[in-house]
């Protein structure tokens, strides 16, 4: 046991000790749709991806806009001192004045050919995105799964501390049977203390479920970031809820299920096509681009006597319009250095979906084998039940009786309780594995569990 579980566990019997409760604790309310609403708001895994998703979408947004004009404005505000040169009547003069100068332009480009950069980038923003989205879908899957695992086993534990519980009341009521024998000479005093021991016992294994419950309940009032003091107060599902839907179902098919519903493959296929997009573009960058161009540009002097709004707008400005062709030829091979890193990404991003589809399979088959075996095993532990009980039904009659003895009555009543145990372990274990298959298949609802 580490050093947290140690604090918890001394924590929990120090209350039991004393009497009072450890700390000053509130309750929250909630079913699973809302604690997996708690644990997506908590979740840091899924934030950063969410984050990480506003970048996917400005960036698919700027490779949209790459398809207009781009306009840029600006003005210049100086003073030169010292010798100015002007040309008078054919001569130049050079007089030592201050000249203040305002310059403005305005300039707008536009990409007419650079053999499909634009579209290619705009292409591989785009399924950039979505797979952003599939990613982020799969995460939330990721945080219901976790969520299922504590919330159940939250449920699992308070089913078998009432267990217990259920059997403690029993045996105290079989003692005070056993003394009332005992003092009407039907029993023996050994009879009295055995039960007494027993009694004990199953004290000892209610105090050891309670401990239990209340650590899995930590962990789950920590993954859910609760704020120190609150306990979640969780509703009941019904385990029994969708049971064996899968049941008799090959892995074949159940494999055939997750290729068509896995958001992380498809997540796969739209990163891989985007880098392959991506490597398109930088090869591009190999063939000559051509742009137009329209560039207006005025200023005032100082040295010229005209109003400022006169020189600005009548007598300086000057108007560009036309088209640029660069054609690369040698560019300290940058071009040729990213192609081959868009290259490598490309291959990097196969071998990991070949990974991925290789997984899933994996995933889905020892889902299903889990699976099956848990439905075998809760059909037994109701066989398993029903038998106990009436086992404990003939030997408590028995016993009642004087043909029994104690050892035999102990006996059935430990094997009633252990088969009610297994029962409702079997049962959340089968519920369980139904999340764990819905995870392999892709199908897990975000907005919880039924």
């Amino acid at each position: 046991m580490n050093q947290y579980n140690m604090r918890k566990l001394f924590v929990i019997l120090l209350s039991f000790t004393l009497g009072v409760p450890a700390l000053a604790q509130d309750t929250l309310k909630m079913d699973f749709a809302k604690a997996v609403n708690l644990a997506l708001e908590a979740n840091l895994d899924y934030q950063i991806q969410a984050n990480q998703q506003e970048v996917l979408k400005k960036e698919k947004q700027s490779a949209l806009a790459s398809h207009f004009p781009s306009v840029n404005i600006g003005t210049t505000f100086a003073r030169q001192s010292g010798q100015q040169f002007q040309q008078i009547e054919g001569e130049i003069v050079v007089t030592n004045v201050t000249n203040e100068i305002i310059s403005s332009g305005l300039n707008l480009e536009m990409p007419v050919f650079n053999t499909g950069r634009r579209i290619f980038d705009t292409q591989s923003s785009k399924l950039a995105w979505e797979a952003g989205e599939k990613g982020l879908e799969r995460a939330a899957q990721q945080v219901v799964f976790d969520v299922a695992r504590l919330y159940l086993q939250v449920l699992l534990d308070k089913e078998l501390l009432r267990i217990a519980n259920e059997n403690l009341e029993n045996q105290q009521a079989l003692l005070e049977q056993i003394t009332g024998f005992t003092e009407a000479g039907l029993r023996t005093l050994a009879d009295q203390y055995n039960q007494q021991s027993e009694v004990a016992r199953v004290e000892s294994t209610v105090v050891d479920a309670e401990i239990r419950f209340e650590n899995d309940l930590w962990d789950l009032s920590e993954y859910l970031q609760l704020e120190p003091g609150v306990i979640p107060e969780i509703d009941e599902v019904d385990p029994a809820v969708n049971a064996m839907s899968y049941e008799g179902m090959s892995t074949a098919e159940l494999y055939d299920i997750a290729l068509g519903n896995r958001v992380d493959i498809k997540q796969q296929e739209l990163l891989t096509n985007s880098i392959a997009k991506d490597l398109k573009a930088n090869k591009a960058m190999y063939y000559p681009r051509l742009s137009a161009f329209y560039n207006y540009t005025t200023f005032f002097t100082s040295l010229d006597d005209r109003s400022i709004q006169e020189q600005l707008l009548t007598i300086y400005p000057q108007n560009n319009l036309g088209v640029r062709l660069s054609i690369p030829l040698f560019n300290n091979l940058n071009t040729r250095l990213n192609v081959t890193r868009g290259k490598v990404a490309l291959k990097n991003q196969e071998l990991q979906k070949e990974a991925l589809d290789r997984s899933i399979y994996q995933d889905v088959r020892l889902a299903n084998q889990n699976y099956q075996a848990a439905i075998r095993k809760e059909r037994n532990t109701r066989v398993q039940v029903v038998a106990a009980e009436e086992a404990q039904t003939a030997v408590s009659e028995r016993f009642r009786l004087g043909l029994s003895n104690f050892v035999d009555l102990s006996t059935a009543n430990q094997q009633l309780v252990s088969a009610k145990g297994d029962a409702a372990q079997a049962i959340y274990t089968l519920f369980f594995q139904e999340v764990i298959m819905r995870h392999a298949l892709g199908t897990l609802n975000p907005l919880g569990i039924e």
